[in-house]
């Protein structure tokens, strides 16, 4: 099992590309299962969950060809196994986007009961719930979700009017790529109004779809009879931007990233404003210079565009060896700590009160072996090793596999000493 070994203090400086976002990448990696023409995708990431999709989806009949490090081209007219394993969805919770494509064009689906990181409840009863509003039957049997669309692919789905419990994004992006084939027109309220949600939208209108309001709370998509191939650049990521960000600021560096914007970052840019960064922004590319030491900022998650729950981590570590006191609160996820009590091994002062952290800031992190447990979580450790004085030891860092493009060799291009140890 690989492992990351970080010797800090040294200030990051320099420029890296950022790499196509994940988050956007793996549904629209599924919505190919809705025409029998060839998707062409551009930026997209080379990651673990994106391997992990594009087998799930092979399995199903896709066929995958690669043009190049970051393109390809996803052909799903011979689709004729529409089902996704519990060996290739226990990794991975994006898998249940399957379900909606899978059940809009072939009228039937069973799909696992999803895994992914172990940061909470995440839920799948608004997806089975706007996939019944929709007509679907669906039964949760043995660990599987079991759908189909009475009448089969001749009657398919029906348009229906939804408001889900809460926000959620991929239930959003599940139930607007099963109403783009659905009869009539399907309204989706309290829907997600994250970017990523807005790229999906994107593709889908390039392949033919009707859809309006994406990037609101209130969705409108009016059924086709079918879509078309087409080509789609997948958006940049940016909580990959905003962690590089908040690497360049907890070492004091400076740095420009390339290939990505700050329009879907206000929330994360502000905070760093706050905590004394230097930013300015260009239409493709975000520079940020850091102080000899930063301010102590309270951040709240939020749906977007509010604080991101995938910077929490981050903000955390950077909180770490800031001047002063901040609060850090989660309202997304109830178990979305679980980096505080590995961050205190490398000397960080937290308090955490349920879905609160009280964090202080103090004069330096001293390196130590700790445990990633989740994502972004394992991005927390990567940044405090970069400031920690000498040398941490990362483990579990598929974790960091799953987000995160080649982050050790960006980070040496940035002057970081960061070696992957097989």
């Amino acid at each position: 099992m690989d492992k990351l070994l970080i010797r800090g203090g040294t200030p990051l400086s320099g420029e890296i590309a950022i790499s196509g976002a994940k988050n956007a990448a793996l549904p629209i990696l599924c919505a190919s299962l809705l025409c029998t023409e060839p998707l062409r995708l551009t930026n997209v990431p080379q990651l673990k969950d994106v391997s992990t999709m594009l087998r799930l989806i092979e399995q199903m009949g896709v066929r995958v060809t690669r043009e190049g490090p970051d393109s390809l081209v996803l052909d799903s007219r011979g689709l004729d196994n529409p089902l996704a394993p519990y060996d290739l969805v226990k990794t991975m919770r994006a898998s249940i986007l399957v379900l909606g494509p899978l059940l809009a064009r072939c009228a039937e689906a069973r799909v696992s009961l999803p895994g992914g990181c172990a940061i909470g409840a995440r839920p799948v009863e608004q997806h089975i719930r706007g996939l019944q509003a929709m007509g679907a039957e669906i039964q949760v049997e043995h660990g599987y979700i079991q759908a189909r669309a009475p009448g089969g692919v001749r009657r398919g789905l029906q348009g229906a009017c939804m408001v889900t419990d809460m926000v959620t994004v991929t239930g959003t992006e599940n139930l607007m790529m099963a109403a783009v084939l659905a009869e009539g027109e399907t309204v989706i309220e309290n829907a997600a109004r994250e970017p990523e949600v807005v790229d999906l939208a994107n593709c889908l209108i390039s392949m033919g779809a009707q859809i309006s309001g994406a990037g609101t709370d209130k969705i409108r998509i009016r059924g086709v009879d079918s879509l078309h191939g087409a080509e789609h650049a997948i958006m940049a990521d940016r909580i990959e931007t905003g962690t590089y960000l908040c690497a360049t600021a907890v070492t004091g560096g400076s740095v420009r990233l390339t290939h990505t914007s700050a329009a879907y970052l206000d929330a994360v840019i502000d905070k760093l404003l706050d905590a004394g960064c230097e930013i300015t922004t260009e239409r493709e590319a975000i520079s940020l210079r850091a102080p000899p030491r930063l301010k102590a900022v309270s951040i709240r998650t939020s749906p977007y565009p509010a604080f991101p729950t995938d910077m929490q981590a981050q903000f955390m570590a950077i909180n770490c060896v800031a001047e002063g006191s901040a609060v850090i609160r989660e309202t997304i996820f109830e178990n979305r700590f679980m980096h505080a009590v590995e961050l205190i091994r490398l000397g960080a002062d937290i308090r955490i009160d349920a879905s609160n952290a009280m964090v202080t800031g103090v004069d330096r992190l001293d390196g130590a072996t700790v445990m990633a447990t989740d994502l972004r979580a394992s991005a927390s450790l990567v940044i405090a090793g970069l400031v920690a004085r000498g040398e941490t030891l990362i483990d579990r860092i598929y974790h960091l596999d799953r987000g995160y493009e080649r982050i050790e060799a960006k980070l040496s291009q940035l002057g970081a000493q960061v070696t992957r140890v097989r």
